[in-house]
This record gives C-alpha cells, structure tokens and sequence, in this order.
C-alpha cells in the first residue's frame, strides 16, 4: 500500500481528551508522527491511514486561490478537524538544511527545559525520556515584579511550576497569605476539583513559571502514576490546612450548604480534627448519612449505596446541605472503619476527575 507524505495541523477541536489546536499530526514514508510525548487514538490514526492512501484532494483551487480541505476525525468523546498544511518534503538542500537546524534550536531548548525540570524536587523519581517528553507539554512563561499570575474567581485553566523567582498568594482584600518559590506549585486544586480559582497569585519579583494546561495536566496525571500521588498528596495538605481553620466551627455542631464547602473538604476536616458524629445529607429529594468515629469513616448511606460506593457518590456532591451532629449511639460506636481514609480519598477525588 502506497502513503502520500504530509503534514496537516489541527484547526479546531471540540471537548477532544488528548490533542489541542495548532498541533501538528505528519505522515512520512508510511510512518504517522503525532504530537509528542502525547498517547495514540486509534480512531484519529485510522482516519489519517484512510486519508495517505486514498485518493483524497488535500487543497483546491477556487477562484485563482488555493483552498486547503478540511477533515474531521471519526469522534469517540470529542471531535478535532485538520487540515492540510504543507507537504513533507523539501525541494532544496538549502531548505532540508534550514529544517535541521530548526529542528536542532528545538531539541536544544527542550533539553534545556528539561534540566530546568531535573533540579526540581517533584520531578527527580523520572527517568531522562519522561522529562523530555514532560518538557515538550510544558510552556515557560515569565512575569514581571507585581504582576497578577492568578486572579481569584478564574476558571481553572493551568498548572503552574515556578522555575525561578517568588510569587505571594493573597486574599480578596490583597493581605499576603502565604509566599511560594522554586519548585512549589499551584493552580492544581482548582485543576483538581474544577472549581475557580479561589485566591490570587502576584509576582513578588521577575518570574520564570512553566505552565501546563488543563488537558496536558490530565494527560501527565495518567502517563506519570508518581506525579499523580504527589499532586494529590498536595491537594489532600492544602485541604488540610484549610481545614484547620474551619476546626473550631465542629465543636457544637454545624449546619451549611456544599455550595460553601464542598464535601471533600468537610470530610476531610471531620477526618483531621478526629471528629466522631453523623453528618447527613441533604441533595435535592435525596438524604444520607456518613459516620465518623474518630474521624474514620465507619458507615456511609447515600444514593441508594452503602459504604465505599455510597461515600464516593457522596464527595462527588455539588449542591444542598448538610448537618453535623456530634456523637455516635453505643451500636454505631462498635462499627467498624469501612477502609483507609486517605485511601478512599484519593480514589473518590480520582473518580471525579475521571468523570470530568
């Protein structure tokens, strides 16, 4: 089977789980190149194969001007169209030398990138190859002394990496909670959970940030499973400590909507204050309970489900209210612990984000 050589560019892309526009997908002497270090869908390469071996036009002519043509890859939860951009091929020496060397200046400032990478803690358990393909997803932006990097009540949009300098995180009314510098992250719990943007985050000084999007931080989750314990260790701590803040609020009981704390961290401050009591819920037509002994779950009872099930369905709660209700009867204080909670924390904030 014969191959016609190409490049085509992915122009629009709608909900796509893995390819984002102005990507580049290559298809030379029968071999299909597709962004780096991302994975293969089979669905998008099947497409490509049809399209290199048919006799498809890949542009037109329209009134005196050339017309590229637009396709469309098959689908499986979102779509992208591509089109034709040039073909693989160059004419002269002067241009194939031309193309190494672009291709050289950005290997070299990958490489670059990725010893950036290597100095840095969280990155340091992967291997040479992990790191380069890590680099080719991440941008390196930098920010000038006082400009705002976060603003409070943005969509979650990126992953954040500082590579050099400091920011400051603030309130609402610009009073410095806490400062952050090489190595530290942030913008990962809005990534996480998919709520805004809760503080602001200004540079305190001249900043080299590295910034990885939404997608792509999706996507490094699933290749890298160290990556992905560490960021929701990281997550699990910020919660923490928020939570500690909250603690006082637990001693007589409370009562609220999940609008204002959602149930991830409610649990998970019942959980670091060693809480016992019954927290029930309250969604729409449905209730349910979760019970803690000491902070350790040992029953849960919503949406039709009963332990571990019924407490994942429960963190992924988004709306109504809850009470808390201090104390345990003497049968529900012999009740075992439905499992680990740390564990089960983890695994229910992993099924939300698998859920989107």
């Amino acid at each position: 089977m014969q191959f016609r050589n190409g490049v085509f560019i992915i122009s629009e892309e709608r909900h796509c789980p893995l390819y984002n526009v102005g990507e580049e997908l290559t298809v030379e002497a029968g071999m299909l190149k597709l962004p780096a270090a991302k994975p293969t869908c089979l669905t998008l390469t099947n497409d490509l194969i049809k399209l290199a071996s048919e006799d498809v036009a890949f542009e037109r002519y329209l009134q005196g001007s050339r017309k590229r043509t637009k396709f469309e890859c098959g689908g499986c939860t979102g779509v992208i169209c591509f089109e034709f951009k040039k073909e693989k091929e160059f004419s002269t020496i002067q241009m194939k030398l031309l193309a190494a060397s672009d291709r050289r200046d950005k290997l070299k400032s990958v490489s670059h990138f990725a010893g950036l990478l290597r100095t840095i803690e969280i990155f340091k358990p992967l291997i040479e190859d992990d790191l380069l393909d890590l680099a080719t997803l991440l941008e390196l932006e930098e920010y000038q002394r006082g400009f705002p990097i976060l603003k409070k009540g943005d969509p979650a949009s990126n992953l954040f990496i500082i590579i050099s300098g400091r920011v400051e995180v603030m309130d609402e009314e610009g009073v410095t909670l806490a400062d952050m510098g090489r190595g530290d992250v942030f913008g990962e719990m809005s990534l996480l959970s998919g709520d805004n943007v809760t503080t602001t985050i200004m540079a305190m000084e001249p900043c080299q940030v590295a910034a990885l999007s939404q997608k792509n931080f999706q996507h490094v989750l699933n290749r890298f499973p160290v990556l992905q314990v560490f960021f929701y260790k990281l997550l699990v701590g910020r919660i923490t400590t928020i939570n500690y803040q909250r603690a006082e609020e637990l001693s007589s009981g409370m009562v609220g909507q999940f609008a204002d704390i959602p149930p991830l961290e409610l649990c998970q401050m019942i959980n670091a204050n060693q809480k016992t009591g019954r927290l029930k819920l309250e969604v729409a037509d449905q209730k349910g309970y979760l019970l803690f002994g000491e902070g350790e779950l040992v029953s849960a009872v919503f949406n039709g489900k009963k332990g571990k099930e019924a407490f994942y369905d429960a963190l992924a709660i988004t709306d109504g209210r809850f009470k808390f209700i201090q104390g345990l009867g003497m049968k529900e204080m012999e009740l075992d612990v439905v499992g680990g909670f740390m564990g089960m924390l983890m695994e229910g904030m992993k099924r939300i984000d698998d859920e989107g």
